[in-house]
C-alpha cells in the first residue's frame, strides 16, 4: 500500500498517449482507458478473496482486446494472485522501497516472464545498452 502503483500506471497511460485522469481501481476493480496507441486497463485484485471473484473481471479478455485487432496493456495491482492466469508469458514489474530512502523512493524491479518477454527484453536491452535510473 502507498507504494506508488497509481503513480505509475499515470505516467504509463501518458507514454501510451491517454489523456483521461487515472485513478486508482481499489473499489471498482477495472478501470479502463482508450485514446491513446493501445487500450489500457488498470486492474486491482487486492480486495478479491477467490480466484472465483478474479475470474469474474475476464482477464484474458481484456488481454485479447477482442474486436480491436491491436491488443492491449493490462496492468495489475497486487499480480501475484492472479499470475497463473496470464500464462507463461507476461512482464512483472514491482515497486519496492528504496533501502536508502524508503519513505519516499521507490525502486523498479522489472523482470521478463517466458520467451516472449524474454527476447523483447533482450531487443530493448541491445538498443539502449546499461542503464539505471
Amino acid at each position: 500500500m502507498g507504494s506508488g502503483k497509481t503513480w505509475f500506471a499515470k505516467g504509463f497511460a501518458s507514454a501510451l498517449g491517454i489523456t483521461d485522469p487515472v485513478t486508482s481501481p481499489t473499489f471498482t476493480l477495472v478501470h479502463s482507458y482508450s485514446g491513446g496507441r493501445l487500450p489500457l486497463h488498470h486492474v486491482d485484485v487486492y480486495r478479491l478473496d477467490r480466484m472465483s471473484e478474479v475470474a469474474d473481471l475476464a482477464l484474458a479478455e481484456l488481454l485479447e482486446e477482442s474486436g480491436t485487432g491491436k491488443g492491449g496493456v493490462v496492468l495489475v495491482e497486487w499480480g501475484d494472485v492472479v499470475a497463473a492466469m496470464f500464462g507463461q508469458d507476461y512482464l512483472e514489474i514491482r515497486l519496492e522501497a528504496d533501502d536508502e530512502d524508503p519513505e519516499n523512493a521507490r525502486r523498479l524491479v522489472v523482470r521478463p516472464v517466458g520467451p516472449g518477454w524474454g527476447s523483447r527484453w533482450d531487443a530493448l536491452g541491445r538498443s539502449v545498452g546499461e542503464w539505471t535510473c
